[in-house]
């Protein structure tokens, strides 16, 4: 199981948040990703800084014969293509798309895997449930429905769904 996750708080060239995140979705495909299902979209408050845009937040479940590093060179690619700029730390984007989880690998090389902020993100781990409500945490074992409980109700409860 290859998981992404999806994320924009300012318009890209195709258009606002959620319009972005659905072009790079339909975008995959050339770049040889498989989009097999994908969460609703959601909206959270952007951190660290909640004064700036909310973001649109989601999580695909794919599938590849790219291997992890030319995944995560292709998803960098494709943020590139929707107007993605590396300036600061948790500055805002037009795209950001993060590799989660590929077949349940633990890699401590580039990429890291599992993403290393995964368990404790709120606006990552609520669009999870929507595609694989029985994943597990490759290094912790934890499940899913255990990650999103000890997380502060109050992130939890900031995440507004944006779609059925």
């Amino acid at each position: 199981m290859i998981l992404l996750a999806l994320g924009a708080n300012i318009s890209s060239p195709v258009g606002p948040p959620s319009a972005t995140l659905q072009a790079a979705l339909n975008a995959m495909a050339a770049q040889k990703i498989c989009v097999l299902k994908v969460s609703a979209f959601y909206q959270t408050p952007a951190w660290p800084d909640p004064s700036e845009p909310a973001f649109v937040n989601a999580v695909a479940l794919v599938e590849t014969s790219l291997d992890p590093p030319a995944l995560l060179t292709a998803l960098h690619a494709l943020e590139a293509q929707f107007g993605r700029l590396r300036t600061r730390s948790n500055a805002p984007r037009t795209l950001d798309i993060d590799l989660l989880d590929y077949d349940g690998g633990v890699e401590e090389g580039w990429p890291l895997l599992p993403h290393p902020r995964l368990a404790e993100r709120a606006f990552v781990l609520v669009p999870l449930a929507d595609v694989a409500p029985d994943w597990r945490h490759p290094l912790s074992g934890r499940a899913l429905a255990e990650l999103l409980e000890a997380l502060p109700k109050s992130e939890r409860t900031a995440i507004k769904r944006l779609n059925p």
